[in-house]
Formats: C-alpha cells, sequence, structure tokens
C-alpha cells in the first residue's frame, strides 16, 4: 500500500482576515482615516503649544533693541545675543534663589508625599468613626481657592513667628488635599488579599504599608511628587507675600524683583522665565515615564 499524497502546507491554513495586508499584524486595528486625524489634531496642538515658548527663547537671545522693535521677527536684525541673561545673572542673586527654591520645593515634597500616603491609607483601608465626613470635608477642600487662605495663613506665620524663614515658605504648602485623593484612589485598587497574606505570616499594619504598599505605590508615588515639586518651584503668590528678605527670595519672586527694580525689558523677562522654566524642563525630560505611568495608575488615562 502507498500511503495518500498529502496535500500541499499552503492549502491547510485556514483564510484569515488580515492576510494580504502588508505588515498588518494579527489582532491590530488599521491605521484609518480617524486615527490620522487624531494624530493632524494632536501635531496641530503640540506646535500651537510649542510656539510661545520657542518665540520667548528667541525673544531672550535678542537684544533689548531687536526684542522692543517692530515688526517684530524671529530672527532678529543684530543676531542673537547672550546680554539678556548676562544682566538677569548680573542684576540678580540667582544661586541663593535657585537654592532657596530647590531647598522649600524638595521639603515639600516630601512633606506632602509623606503625610498624604498616610491618610490615603487610613481612608483607603481603616474604618473609624467619622472617617466618610472626614474624607468628604478632605475632598471639599481641593475646590477652596488658595487665595481665600492668604490672610488666614499669613497671620497664623505671624503669630508663630515664622515670616521671614524657610518654614514660613514650607508649612503653607505642605497639605495637598488632592494628592490625598489620587493615591486613596490608587490603594483602593491594591487587592486586599495582598495584606491579608501578609497579616497572617504577623505583620502589623505599618509594617504591610512599608512592605507591601509602598513598593507597590512607587509609580503614583514618583507621579505625585513630580506634581507637588512642580507646584512649589512656580508658586509665585505665598512665597512673595510671607518674604521680605533678599536672601530668602524663591526664584520666580526673585526675577520677578529684578523686573520690577529695571523697568520692562522684554528679552532680560523672557530670559528669567527661560532660567526659571529650565529646571521643570529637565526634570519632565528626566521623569516623563514615571508621570504617564502615574497618571495612567490612577485610572485618569481614559478609563
Amino acid at each position: 500500500m502507498t500511503a495518500p499524497a498529502l496535500a500541499p502546507t499552503s492549502d491547510l491554513r485556514a483564510p484569515t482576515a488580515d492576510r494580504g495586508r502588508k505588515g498588518h499584524k494579527p489582532g491590530q486595528k488599521p491605521f484609518g482615516p480617524m486615527a490620522v486625524l487624531s494624530v493632524v489634531i494632536l501635531v496641530v496642538l503640540a506646535v500651537l503649544w510649542l510656539l510661545p515658548f520657542l518665540w520667548s527663547l528667541a525673544t531672550s537671545f535678542k537684544s533689548e533693541t531687536d526684542a522692543a522693535a517692530t515688526p517684530q521677527t524671529w530672527i532678529p536684525a543684530g543676531g542673537f545675543t547672550l546680554d539678556a541673561y548676562r544682566g538677569v545673572l548680573e542684576q540678580g542673586n540667582i544661586p541663593v534663589w535657585l537654592f532657596n527654591s530647590l531647598f522649600t520645593s524638595i521639603v515639600i515634597t516630601l512633606i506632602v508625599v509623606a503625610t498624604s500616603a498616610l491618610v490615603a491609607y487610613a481612608f483607603s483601608r481603616l474604618d473609624f468613626r467619622g472617617k466618610k465626613w472626614l474624607y468628604v470635608a478632605t475632598i471639599a477642600s481641593i475646590i477652596i481657592p488658595p487665595q481665600v487662605l492668604i490672610v488666614p495663613l499669613f497671620y497664623q506665620m505671624l503669630a508663630f513667628d515664622m515670616v521671614d524663614t524657610y518654614w514660613g515658605i514650607i508649612l503653607p504648602q505642605a497639605i495637598a488635599p488632592a494628592m490625598v485623593f489620587v493615591l486613596k484612589k490608587f490603594f483602593d485598587q491594591v487587592p486586599i488579599e495582598l495584606e491579608d497574606a501578609a497579616r497572617v505570616d504577623g505583620a502589623g499594619r505599618i509594617r504591610v504599608f512599608f512592605t507591601i504598599l509602598l513598593p507597590l505605590s512607587r509609580p503614583i508615588l514618583g507621579a505625585v511628587s513630580i506634581f507637588v515639586f512642580i507646584g512649589a518651584w512656580n508658586n509665585f503668590l505665598w512665597p512673595f507675600i510671607v518674604t521680605n528678605d533678599a536672601s530668602l527670595l524663591t526664584l520666580p519672586v526673585g526675577l520677578q524683583t529684578i523686573e520690577s527694580a529695571y523697568g520692562i525689558q522684554y528679552a532680560q523677562n523672557m530670559a528669567a522665565a527661560v532660567l526659571a522654566a529650565l529646571p521643570l524642563i529637565l526634570v519632565f525630560l528626566f521623569f516623563q515615564r514615571q508621570i504617564i505611568k502615574g497618571i495612567s495608575t490612577t485610572g485618569f488615562g481614559g478609563q
């Protein structure tokens, strides 16, 4: 007897809907008109956002004559120069202001992350009397404009003799109800079975928090840290009110004093703005993955 002839391999393959599409992977959605339209819209919005920054950057490299000339041009007639940056650095105490901003922003970030994580864990996992109303009050405080609290906070710092001190800048900014809400939302998504298993092994709540919750919370804690740091760095109004000593000024406040003392100088104003934004740009470039991952972890990324 002879074995029956086998059909060619190609004939045994079942036809698929994706066959004939070059470069198309099974299960991958085709790049249709709506996707193209979305990309075009995103590119247009990115360009619209980037143009003001590029204009300020170009203006910071102009002379004051070219910066005030009309009509304005991207490339100045006299060429680009560093005179605006030299003027800002010579007229202001940039290193001291930079240190003040870094120190206060880092301390504020550490305090906010530590306290917000503990409070969020308590709201997420503990049961105690008044928990619901306390959480409602915490969330309701998010909608209170910070400007409403400036006068009572200033009198409070005055009573504690903290005006013109680092603590006077730090403490009023060390409370962030929004971060409590974000962290609680994340803790609610962590399976309770992980904590139950740790308690069976004899771990207490503090040990569970530090050995189970915190390691799992690194992405969101990183994102929260960056958000708090950026907010503290950009805060102008409160440090401006609570400090009078030039050696305690933060960078945004210190750069504003240069503008007030020497009048409106467009090139120097733009140079000061670029210097103030440069650290935040570097922070975003280095930690953009943590920011995006932290946002998606909280469930705000389209869920």
